[in-house]
């Protein structure tokens, strides 16, 4: 059984999407993992993140289509990813029971899926694929109208917490004025960032307006969620998507 705390996304989806997000609880992983840690790259015994991704497999039709995440812009068929990951931050499913999936600890997990119920797709957008264009590279890949399709932001680090350079702020600017609005200037050249607004941002501006979620903080949360930026060693969270028959 699911630990009582995992969510599944609180949007207006068609009946044959199904959505499962993890949280850290409900696994064997010891701390600084505890309990469950889906990332076999982050140090954790190997044979407690197997325990692990066994527990999450009981849940879903099939195994999740485990990518590896190098925030770039590489999306791939769910369906077609076997047991060695490709260097992909995003994945896309048209059959169904191919599970497409993302993890995360911090980067925004950000799902989609289109109004006849006949795509889905999971990307992973910490704040470099989500400047040089992971979600419009998703989007693309979706193959539906922009405006039959809708997204859910879920558990990543929030606005009054992520802490960045003036750097990543100019590098969002240079792309769309716009983005200055969701930064807000702490002094000393830092600024707070809010990946959920830019995230918003870039999917109004491919004509996606029906966006939920994104009301979550993974740093502060700390019971909840796991949060590289708040303790560096730390396990993984997957979000998942596929569609039923």
């Amino acid at each position: 059984m699911p630990a009582e705390d995992w969510i599944a996304a609180d949007w207006p989806a068609p009946a044959t999407v199904k959505t499962l997000i993890t949280t850290r609880s409900g696994g064997v992983s010891l701390p600084p993992y505890a309990s469950l840690n889906l990332g076999a790259h982050v140090g954790d015994e190997p044979g407690h993140v197997a325990a692990n991704r066994a527990r999450l497999r009981d849940e879903l039709p099939a195994e999740p289509a485990w990518l590896n995440q190098v925030h770039g812009t590489a999306v791939v068929d769910a369906a077609a990813v076997g047991a060695s990951a490709p260097d992909a931050d995003a994945s896309f499913a048209r059959a169904p029971g191919a599970v497409c999936a993302v993890m995360t600890a911090d980067c925004l997990p950000l799902l989609l899926c289109d109004d006849a119920g006949s795509m889905v797709a999971a990307v992973h957008a910490g704040w470099r694929g989500l400047c040089d264009g992971v979600i419009e590279a998703a989007v693309a890949a979706a193959g539906a109208p922009p405006a039959t399709l809708m997204a859910w932001l879920g558990p990543a680090i929030g606005p009054d917490a992520f802490e960045v350079g003036a750097e990543v702020r100019q590098a969002f600017v240079e792309r769309d004025a716009a983005a200055a609005a969701a930064f807000v200037d702490i002094d000393g050249g830092k600024y707070l960032a809010d990946l959920y607004a830019l995230a918003r941002l870039r999917l109004a501006g491919l004509g996606v307006d029906r966006v939920y979620g994104g009301d979550f903080c993974t740093v502060i949360d700390r019971d909840r969620f796991f949060s590289y930026r708040r303790d560096r060693v730390t396990g993984r969270m997957a979000s998942l998507i596929w569609l039923e028959d």
